[in-house]
C-alpha cells in the first residue's frame, strides 16, 4: 500500500514501464459501485483496487421494457404528514463540523404557511437548545451535564405573480455542540425546555472518529438526486439498512420545484406540464414532507449536502434568484472551515478530507471559491488525513447524453488545482445513472487523477437517464445541455480515439463502468495505508 507523500502528484515508470503516481492509496472497486452490486462483486476473487486499471468500458445496459421511475408520494403519506404537535420540534438533523469534537443539529418548530397574506413566524418566540450527555437522561433534560444553544430563522417564499400561493416556513434552529469527544455515543433532547412538551423525545448519535491516518468513518453513504418518489423511498431504506456513519447528498434533494406553488402532482418535466407557468415554482411543503421522512436517519447520522440546480428557487423580484431552502435548512460546517458561505465547505472524518464545492456559484480562477479551495488544499495534511474527495453537484466527466459537458467551464478552471494536490476520489449527481471513470485528467488516461463518480439518481421524479453520448443518434449538439450558471464551454476532442469530434463513437476510454439505476454507493476506507 502507498504511504502519504508531498502534494504534488510526480509521475514515475515503473516496471515494464507502466506509470504510477507516487503517494496514492489503494480502494477497493467494489467499494465504489452502487451499493446493490457491491456484495456480489466483493465475492469475486481478485478484488481490484483503484491502483490498478485502467479497466476495459464496461456498460451494463437498460432494459428498456422497465419502468423508468415512480410517482411522488404525497403528503398525506404518514411518512410525510406533520407527527409533533407545536411547539415540539420535528424534521431533526444532524450536520458534522470541521472536526469530530463538534456536530451540528437542526429542527424545525411551528407550523409552515401556504397562502396569499401570511404573518412570518417570529423565530425568538421559542428557544434553540440541545441537551445532551454521554448517558441516558431521557426522563428529564436537566438530567443531562450539558447544553448548548443556538439560534433560529424563518424565510418566506414571496412571488409577484397572481394566481401562485406564497410560503413562509416554521422556525428553523441550529445548535452546535462542541467539546464532544471523538467517536464516542451522546444522547440528546432539542427544543425548548421552558414549555410544556417543548423537547423532542430522547435521541442518539455516535461522533465521528478524530483525524488521523487509519481512522475512518466505518461506512459513508453517498447519494445524489434523490426526491421523493417510491423508489426514493426504496433507496433511503436500503440506505438505512446499511447503516453508515455519515452521509453525502451531492444536490437536488426534494425536488420541490417539479410542483406548482398549489401543489398537486409533481411531473417529471416542469416545462412541459405547465408551459404557460410565470416562474420556475416551487411548492415549499415538500421540503417539510421530506425533512418528515428523512428524519429517522438524519436525527442520528450527520448528513452533509451540496447545492444542486433543484435548490435554485428563482423568487420573480426583477430576476432574483435564491436558494433560499438550502441556506436556511440545513447547517454546515462553513464557518469553521473558512467559506463563510453555504454554497462551499470541507470537514474531515477520520482520516478523509472531505470537500464540498457549489457549482451554482463563481468557480472562476480568480474568485472567492477557487481562493478558498487552494488554501484548503495547501492546508491538507496527508499524515492526518491521508485522503481526500471532493464531491460537487454537476460531473465534469459523463458519458451519458444527458449534461454533456455541461459544466465544461468549470472543469476547465479548477480540475487543474484538484490534480496538482491529487484529491482521490470525485462524486457528483446531476446525471440520473451511475458511472465510475478510470483515472483521468483532461480527458486523458492518467495514474495521477482522480476516480471520478457520478451517483446521479436516488429515485428522484425526472426518471434514469439510458441514452449515451455515444450511441447513434443520441450525440447532443453543441448547443445543447447549457447550465443553469455559468458559461458554455463545449469542445471538440483533440486527441486520441475521438479526435475532431465532440463525442466519442463508442463508451470513452476514461469511462470504466455505466449502469443506468437507481439507488446509492457505499464508500469504505480500508484501515490500512
Amino acid at each position: 500500500m502507498a504511504s502519504p507523500a508531498t502534494p504534488t502528484p510526480t509521475p514515475s515508470t515503473a516496471t515494464g514501464g507502466r506509470r504510477q503516481c507516487r503517494g496514492r492509496l489503494a480502494l477497493p472497486l467494489p467499494l465504489l459501485v452502487p451499493s446493490c452490486l457491491a456484495l456480489l462483486l466483493a465475492e469475486a476473487a481478485g478484488i481490484p483496487t483503484t491502483l490498478d486499471g485502467p479497466f476495459p468500458p464496461v456498460t451494463r445496459s437498460f432494459d428498456r421494457a422497465l419502468r423508468r421511475g415512480s410517482d411522488d408520494v404525497p403528503l398525506t403519506d404518514p411518512r410525510l404528514a406533520p407527527r409533533a404537535r407545536p411547539p415540539a420540534p420535528e424534521q431533526i438533523a444532524l450536520a458534522a463540523s470541521a472536526d469530530a469534537g463538534s456536530l451540528w443539529v437542526s429542527w424545525v418548530t411551528g407550523r409552515a404557511q401556504v397562502g396569499s397574506d401570511l404573518t412570518p413566524l417570529d423565530p425568538a418566540a421559542v428557544r434553540s437548545e440541545v441537551w445532551y450527555g454521554e448517558r441516558s437522561a431521557a426522563a428529564a433534560a436537566d438530567s443531562y451535564p450539558h447544553v448548548a444553544t443556538g439560534s433560529a430563522e424563518v424565510y418566506s417564499q414571496l412571488y409577484p405573480y397572481p394566481g401562485l400561493l406564497n410560503y413562509t416556513s416554521g422556525a428553523i434552529h441550529h445548535v452546535r455542540l462542541r467539546g464532544l469527544r471523538p467517536a464516542t455515543r451522546y444522547y440528546y433532547r432539542c427544543g425548548d425546555s421552558s414549555l410544556p412538551v417543548g423537547l423532542s423525545d430522547e435521541r442518539s448519535f455516535t461522533t465521528l472518529p478524530a483525524a488521523g491516518a487509519g481512522s475512518y468513518p466505518r461506512r459513508v453513504a453517498v447519494v445524489g438526486d434523490l426526491g421523493l418518489t417510491g423508489n426514493s423511498t426504496a433507496t433511503v431504506d436500503h440506505l438505512a439498512q446499511n447503516d453508515p456513519s455519515l452521509v453525502l447528498l451531492v444536490g437536488d434533494m426534494t425536488y420541490a420545484n417539479q410542483y406548482r406553488t398549489t401543489g398537486g402532482k409533481g411531473v417529471p418535466c416542469f416545462s412541459c406540464s405547465f408551459p404557460n407557468a410565470p416562474i420556475r415554482e416551487s411548492y415549499q411543503p415538500r421540503w417539510d414532507g421530506w425533512g418528515r421522512f428523512m428524519e429517522p436517519i438524519t436525527s442520528k447520522i450527520p448528513l452533509m449536502v451540496i447545492e444542486g440546480n433543484h435548490e435554485i428557487e428563482p423568487q420573480g423580484h426583477g430576476g432574483e434568484v435564491k436558494f433560499a431552502s438550502y441556506f436556511a435548512r440545513f447547517a454546515v460546517p462553513s464557518k469553521e472551515s473558512g467559506s463563510n458561505t453555504k454554497f462551499y465547505y470541507s470537514f474531515n472524518a477520520g482520516g478523509i478530507h472531505f470537500i464540498m464545492l457549489g457549482a451554482y456559484v463563481d468557480y472562476n480562477g480568480t474568485g472567492a471559491q477557487y481562493l478558498w479551495l487552494e488554501k484548503d488544499l495547501q492546508r491538507v495534511d496527508r499524515r492526518v488525513t491521508p485522503w481526500v474527495v471532493a464531491a460537487w453537484h454537476s460531473p465534469w466527466y459523463n458519458s451519458y447524453s444527458s449534461h454533456y459537458q455541461e459544466f465544461e467551464c468549470m472543469r476547465q478552471e479548477m480540475e487543474d488545482l484538484l490534480y496538482q494536490h491529487r484529491v482521490d476520489i470525485v462524486f457528483s449527481g446531476h446525471v440520473h445513472a451511475y458511472e465510475r471513470m478510470n483515472r483521468v485528467f483532461n480527458y486523458t488516461l492518467d495514474p495521477c487523477g482522480p476516480v471520478y463518480i457520478t451517483i446521479g439518481d436516488g429515485g428522484n421524479i425526472e426518471k434514469i437517464d439510458i441514452d449515451h453520448a455515444d450511441d447513434p443518434g443520441k450525440c447532443p449538439s453543441p448547443g445543447d445541455n447549457h447550465p443553469e450558471f455559468g458559461g458554455v464551454c463545449h469542445l471538440n476532442f483533440t486527441s486520441g480515439p475521438a479526435k475532431g469530434k465532440f463525442c466519442w463513437d463508442r463508451q470513452p476510454e476514461w469511462s470504466a463502468y455505466r449502469e443506468s439505476s437507481f439507488g446509492h454507493g457505499i464508500l469504505e476506507v480500508p484501515h490500512l495505508t
